[in-house]
This record gives C-alpha cells, sequence and structure tokens, in this order.
C-alpha cells in the first residue's frame, strides 16, 4: 500500500514513558513509580475540578457544545478578549495542526531545539524546514534567516520546551515589529503561567500581542499548570481574521464534554494555581542546588521542569538506571543533545530522584 512519501522522511513524536509500560516492563508496582518525563502537575487537578467531574459524569452520553460557550467565556473573562478571538483544540498541538494546514506554507522558521511537533506538521505538508544554529531562541538567528527565506510561518515557543528557557517580552515585539504582516507567527505558550509568576518581564499578554501584531496567534493549554494532561485541552488566542480560517477545519465536537467542564472550572481556581507555581519554583530551588553540588550544567528554567546538561555521564545510561528504579524522566538524545529533561515533582518526588541520581553518579565513577 503507498502513503504520501513525505511519511518516510518523519520520526514519530517520541512522548514520556507511560507508567503503566514501566509496571510491565520492571515488574514494579504502579505506586512506586514516579513520573518526571511529560511536565504533569504533580499536584494534580483542583479539587473542585474533580468535583465537578463527578457532578457532570452522567452527561458522557452527550455531545458537548459545539459553540464551547461557557469556556470560551471563561476565557474572555481571564484575557480580556472576545469569543470570536478564541479557538479550542485537543490540546494546543491540533492547533498547531490547524495552523500549518489553513496557511499551508512553503517555509516554516523555528529554533534548532524546540517542541517536535512543529516540524512534524510543517514536514507532513511538504514545507521546507529552518532552524536557527542555536538551540535556544536566538532572535538575531530568526531575523536573518527570515530575511534570507521569507517563510510563512514562524514558531516562537516562549517558555521554549524542551529547554526551559524564556525570551523577554520586550524583546519579543522588537522582533515581530520586523516581520511581514503576511507571516503567521505561532507564540507558544504553554509554560507561559510559570514564567510570567517567576519574572513579570517575560510575560506575554494574549491581548496585548495580538492588538498590536495581527499577525500572530498565542497558543495556550490547561495540560500543564492547571493539572489537566489526560483531559486534553488547549486553545488559540488570535485576531477573527486567522480564527475563522482555523474554524473551517476543525472537526466537530473536538473536545468532550467533561474536558471542556474541568477546563472550565480549572480556568477560575486561582488557588490550585496559585499553590502549583509556588511549589514549582519552591521545590526547582533543590534542583539547581542538587546540579551545583554535583558540579552539573543546567539551563535556567521559567517553566515545570528544568534541563540537565551532561558532560562527564551518557544520558541513556542515567535515563536508564532511573527508569529500572520506577523514576521515569525524559531523555533528549532524540533531540541530538547529551542531555535530560526533568519535571519538578513533589518534595517527596524529588527526594527519591536525587537520592537514585546519586546512586547512579557514585557507580559512574
Amino acid at each position: 500500500m503507498k502513503f504520501n512519501p513525505i511519511l518516510d522522511t518523519l520520526q514519530t513524536y517520541e512522548a514520556g514513558k507511560p507508567i503503566e509500560l514501566v509496571v510491565r516492563d520492571f515488574g514494579l508496582s504502579a505506586d512506586s513509580i514516579i513520573k518526571l518525563a511529560s511536565n504533569e502537575n504533580p499536584l494534580g487537578a483542583s479539587k473542585k475540578v474533580i468535583q465537578a467531574l463527578k457532578d457532570n459524569a452522567h452527561l458522557v452520553h452527550l455531545y458537548p457544545d459545539d459553540s464551547y460557550y461557557a469556556l470560551k467565556e471563561a476565557l474572555c473573562y481571564h484575557y480580556s478578549i472576545l469569543a470570536q478571538e478564541i479557538i479550542i483544540g485537543a490540546g494546543s498541538d491540533q492547533i498547531i495542526e490547524f495552523c500549518i494546514h489553513a496557511k499551508a506554507p512553503s517555509k516554516v522558521l523555528m529554533a534548532k531545539t524546540t517542541f517536535a511537533m512543529y516540524e512534524i506538521y510543517s514536514k507532513s505538508i511538504g514545507a521546507k524546514i529552518l532552524k536557527t544554529k542555536s538551540d535556544s531562541h536566538n532572535l538575531s538567528e530568526f531575523l536573518e534567516l527570515y530575511k534570507l527565506h521569507n517563510p510563512e510561518v514562524i514558531f516562537l515557543c516562549i517558555p521554549n520546551n524542551p529547554l526551559g528557557e524564556c525570551l523577554d517580552k520586550k524583546e519579543v515585539f522588537s522582533f515581530l515589529k520586523q516581520i511581514s504582516k503576511n507571516t503567521l507567527v505561532i507564540v507558544d505558550g504553554a509554560y507561559q503561567e510559570y514564567a510570567a509568576f517567576k519574572d513579570g518581564n517575560k510575560e506575554i499578554k494574549p491581548k496585548e500581542l495580538i492588538e498590536q501584531f495581527p499577525n500572530c496567534i498565542y497558543l495556550g493549554t490547561f495540560s500543564k499548570a492547571y493539572g489537566l494532561g489526560g483531559m486534553r485541552v488547549g486553545y488559540g488566542i488570535a485576531k477573527e481574521e486567522i480564527i475563522s480560517h482555523l474554524l473551517k477545519i476543525r472537526p466537530p465536537f473536538n473536545i468532550t464534554t467533561l474536558s471542556l467542564c474541568a477546563a472550565t472550572i480549572a480556568l477560575k481556581d486561582k488557588e490550585h494555581i496559585q499553590k502549583t507555581l509556588q511549589n514549582n519554583f519552591s521545590q526547582m530551588q533543590s534542583y539547581e542546588e542538587f546540579a551545583k553540588q554535583n558540579k552539573i550544567d543546567f539551563i535556567p528554567s521559567f517553566t515545570n521542569f528544568i534541563t540537565f546538561l551532561l558532560e562527564r555521564i551518557d544520558s541513556n545510561a542515567l535515563a536508564d538506571f532511573l527508569l529500572k528504579r520506577g523514576i521515569i524522566i525524559r531523555n533528549l538524545k532524540s533531540y541530538g543533545l547529551n542531555a535530560v529533561r526533568i519535571t519538578i515533582g513533589t518534595k517527596e518526588q524529588n527526594q527519591k530522584l536525587f537520592k537514585a541520581f546519586e546512586e547512579f553518579l557514585k557507580a559512574s565513577v
């Protein structure tokens, strides 16, 4: 059977190993395993969300309200935007797919090391991929490539996954002023809640972004700070001209009834978000201290994960060692880096990881 030959050039996206697979492969109990690979909220969803799901479980046989009125209304209030400036997706990555298919670019520009789905979706339609020389976001390199190749789509991941660095809003806006209004710029804000909490200079407000730059779309998600990774809800915010085109290729009922309910409640639970952000950066300090004590380089992070750059040890060996002890982290070897990305967990989870990591370092001497 013949398929699109472009697919032969694509690598399947490598998600973090699920707990169930580790249970099967290593004979460990599910309760003993900690997953610090996929940047999920270690505190889980808020109690209000859990209760709302119980209260609405009897509605699972019904299709959701395809206008997504309640969630859009909540987002309108949260960001001071209009309902016609919002599109809802099954995770923000579905909206990335909408953007690529709607714009149908021949060339797409992105950082060398960034979210893998940018390249996968772009290559799937035959677009040429332009990447900076630097792993992290270097806007001088972006601008140089832009002027040379005139790509129709640019991806900016702010903060960047999987490295964790984050551009300042001021430098982002300065860059955008030099970009043609015919170029679609996708600003991925999946981790913006974390960046804004840590440093106000990093915060990009969707309303301000699209008012100043109508060729931009802002992406947000409920999978990270809001603790709804399993519910798969994301959103895009842009001017109506962009959203109206994306809606033409959105499938009906692409979000479940319970997912919509959970996201709407989660957005309003400010207390849980504050607790999440405080735990994240409080615990991140322990990772930075651990790295310094063990002479491991790391990238200062504005997300809910930290990237360790390894020189003396191999990331494959470390990831395998920890996996056999029920600790799942993300090996970045597939990105061409001898590095690991570790989600910031609870204090108990982090201490378990540090202990096993130290065992590995002693055994590697």
